[in-house]
């Protein structure tokens, strides 16, 4: 899948998203901020875990770290049982690359969280479903879009 996949989504689901392209990948949280002229904060990542084997993405702040024990807390499981999907089952789940990752427009909904300090940010900008493509929303419409139950799972 790539951006015009994606782009497909937000058009067929109604969804007041925009892709941008860029003249250089954007694999790092910085590195996309930069591109943009934007703060590190108002980088979205789309992170894919696997919670007692079913997938699970988590959406949080560019700068913050996803703490498994409060994710496998949130979830009422042990942080065993959470694990972080690795390159190819990202790949295979999302049908995006990781750097990539949109929050949505997967080829099979998935359950999500949003980390609430994403909504701290009237607008986000997370992966276009390329490298060198991000998507540029409000927050309150990536919720939205994501039915996303916001949690608090993350740190600075």
């Amino acid at each position: 899948m790539n951006s015009t996949d994606l782009a497909a989504f937000i058009s067929e689901n109604a969804i007041e998203a925009e892709i941008l392209h860029l003249n250089a990948p954007t694999l790092t949280v910085a590195s996309a901020a930069e591109a943009l002229g934007v703060r590190p904060e108002q980088i979205v990542k789309s992170v894919l875990f696997l919670a007692e084997g079913q997938p699970l993405l988590v959406i949080t702040n560019g700068l913050s770290r996803i703490q498994r024990k409060r994710l496998a807390d949130e979830l009422a499981m042990s942080r065993r049982q959470v694990k972080m999907a690795n390159q190819e089952q990202v790949m295979a789940i999302t049908g995006y690359p990781v750097g990539a990752v949109p929050p949505f427009g997967h080829p099979h909904p998935l359950q999500t969280l949003i980390d609430a300090g994403v909504l701290d940010q009237a607008v986000v900008y997370g992966g276009g479903g390329e490298t060198d493509a991000l998507m540029r929303l409000r927050s309150k419409e990536l919720q939205h879009a994501t039915r996303g139950r916001i949690v608090s799972v993350s740190e600075e």
